[in-house]
């Protein structure tokens, strides 16, 4: 076997390294969690050319951020890939809180212990696992997709420009780290996931306001042996002088993290925090956990930094002028937008959740389903939740950076362990992830008119999926994870009583010209009917009242070359385990109701039956009209 012909190149020498075309429809530069998740979603498209690089000689192996929410297991569902989270990551089941004794000061005490979530908030736990396995997983997802997606390591980014017209008017260079040539490539968009010192950012002239906490922490991964009692538990400890710590078990039953409190940074010596050492840290520890042990094994990765919360003006290359007149060409998402502190567990999580924001986005104007002002809508909602999490941040980080009260000195100032605790639980759905709510900024998300139909399925919220049986194979499963990363929106209609409005809206849905489902798919053999509008129903009754036979036929589709039927799109109530979907996601079980939900799996509109023109208008706000199959290109 021959290979290295012309240079080393990392990793297995069976897959074939390709060069960099000269033309891409989508160019991601920065291969972290924003980038590989954006790149993992548009490699579902065959017809959609993207490129993913990363400076980094090869994928990342060890350290950075660990916490996963349960919003993001829930989004790796889509790809298939949240059962194999779980298994391999720690479950954050209960969080402990640890204050200064109060008969011994210098001693550590437990003084609390909570649930980590709230009952009922995910069907998923709140893990623990490294970056680069999340990472990995999302490597090897789209080397596995259709467009067998591999990265192109080693090549930075170095500058571009968007020129005024063109099929692909963004033009970048690129450099070989380790030839230093350059390259350039054509781009129809491009997407810079280039961290907190993004030079794509700084290439369309985005400016990050905000400003550092001066204050540091240092963060060690470690194998350790120790008699403090909770070792394999979140713990929030905090000592009476000599600073707090945030621990954090990890995956594989041995390993565990510690967030070590450093203390103020001297703001005319911003930098000197970087000269703390490995050791000095630890040392650090030992005071804070004492009169508990603590015998350093291995350190696996280590790091100090410095807390700032910043938040990039706008995260496209369209100044606030423009707007109106100009269409996105360059985007940017997770660090480059927002950076803060990593104790709330945020970070990799709102970046990955930007990215599944613009993703479908992306693959919907590349694809002819949408026109290109769709992208206006990303800098729109995101920028928003961005600056949420960095309110939010901001109070977090004061907190946990705050010495215990001590109840013989109150006038020193600090905060009560209680109030710790108390703010954990209040937080509690901010940091599992599922407190995103998009206003109705954009024609994405409609104004709240029938919510009173689904009180459960908020609009402008994630889908809160439920438990459900599937009438045709008497499965139970949950219902939210019939959404696949797909690009494709999701239609959820509840029966009303007697089923009739959910009878009429199918064959609407079927038959009508003006149903948006005749109106927005594509035509050509080879798409199917649920291609761009996925419809699924749930009726009232049990599974085993219901004949599949008598279904309507929209939801026994004809798909693929075969003409094969598809049996999974009606679903009835679990009634073994407690309150059915109905009771837990409040439907009206008279009317009914339909619950649209969007490709990154937000709740876009709640409808009555019965409004069929409303639906049909709700998709025409942004759908473009059905059109041959195949790949669709946009002007800008």
């Amino acid at each position: 076997m021959q290979f290295y012909l012309n240079g080393y190149a990392p990793g297995d020498p069976d897959i074939a390294k390709e060069a960099l075309p000269d033309a891409v429809d989508v160019l991601v530069i920065g291969s972290g969690p924003a980038g590989a998740l954006l790149a993992a979603q548009l490699s579902n498209f065959p017809h959609i050319s993207t490129r993913l690089v990363e400076r980094r000689s090869g994928a990342l192996q060890v350290g950075q951020a660990d916490g996963i929410a349960c919003r993001t297991v829930e989004m790796f569902e889509a790809f298939g890939l949240g059962q194999k989270l779980m298994r391999e990551a720690y479950w954050v089941n209960e969080t402990v809180f640890w204050r200064p004794s109060k008969q011994d000061r210098s001693r550590i005490e437990r003084t609390g212990r909570i649930q980590d979530t709230e009952d009922g908030l995910s069907e998923f736990p709140h893990l623990i696992v490294n970056q680069a396995r999340l990472q990995q997983y999302l490597l090897d997802y789209m080397r596995m997709s259709p467009s067998r997606l591999e990265p192109s390591y080693g090549m930075e980014f170095v500058t571009l420009k968007v020129e005024a017209e063109g099929e692909h008017p963004v033009v970048v260079t690129l450099r070989d780290v380790a030839k230093g040539s350059e390259t350039t490539v054509r781009a129809r968009y491009v997407v810079g996931c280039d961290g907190a010192h993004s030079r794509v950012r700084e290439a369309i002239g985005a400016v990050p306001r905000g400003d550092f906490a001066n204050h540091a922490w240092g963060v060690v991964d470690m194998l350790a042996v120790t008699d403090f009692p909770d070792i394999r538990l979140k713990a929030a400890i905090q000592s009476a002088d000599e600073g707090n710590i945030l621990l954090i078990p990890r995956e594989g039953g041995y390993m565990v993290r510690l967030y070590v409190d450093l203390g103020d940074i001297d703001p005319n010596q911003r930098e000197a925090f970087r000269g703390i050492t490995q050791e000095q840290v630890l040392e650090t520890a030992r005071r804070v956990l004492h009169p508990y042990t603590l015998e350093v094994r291995s350190v696996v990765w280590f790091a100090v930094y410095q807390v700032g919360q910043r938040v990039t003006d706008r995260f496209d290359d369209v100044p606030a002028d423009q707007v109106a007149t100009r269409l996105p060409r360059v985007f940017i998402a997770g660090d480059a937008c927002h950076t803060h502190s990593a104790k709330a567990g945020q970070g990799m999580n709102v970046s990955m959740q930007d990215a599944f924001n613009l993703g479908w986005k992306l693959a919907s104007v590349l694809e002819g389903r949408a026109g290109p002002e769709l992208l206006r809508t990303y800098n729109v909602e995101r920028h928003a939740i961005a600056q949420r999490l960095i309110d939010f941040d901001k109070e977090w980080s004061k907190i946990m950076a705050s010495p215990p009260k001590d109840p013989d000195h109150p006038e020193l100032g600090g905060v009560d362990p209680q109030e710790l605790q108390a703010y954990f639980v209040k937080s509690g759905r901010y940091t599992a992830g599922v407190a995103t709510h998009y206003a109705p900024t954009t024609v994405l998300t409609a104004e709240a008119d029938q919510q009173q139909l689904a009180r459960g399925f908020t609009i402008g919220m994630r889908f809160h999926s439920a438990p459900v049986v599937r009438l045709a194979d008497a499965k139970p499963v949950q219902l939210g994870h019939a959404a696949r990363a797909d690009g494709a929106w999701r239609l959820y209609a509840f029966a009303d009583a007697s089923g009739q409005r959910l009878r009429e809206l199918m064959a609407f849905l079927a038959e009508s010209p003006a149903s948006p489902i005749r109106r927005f798919t594509p035509t050509g053999a080879e798409v199917d009917i649920d291609s761009v509008i996925d419809v699924r129903a749930v009726f009232q009754q049990g599974h085993l009242e219901l004949k599949v036979e008598e279904l309507p036929s929209i939801l026994l589709p004809r798909k693929g070359c075969f003409g094969l039927i598809d049996y999974e799109k009606a679903y009835c109530p679990d009634l073994r385990n407690g309150p059915d979907i109905f009771d837990l996601r409040g439907i009206d079980r008279a009317q009914g109701a339909m619950v649209v939900v969007r490709p990154d799996q937000y709740v876009s509109n709640v409808l009555a039956l019965d409004a069929h023109d409303a639906l049909a208008a709700f998709f025409g706000r942004f759908l473009l009209d059905r059109r041959p199959a195949g790949p669709a290109r946009h002007p800008a």
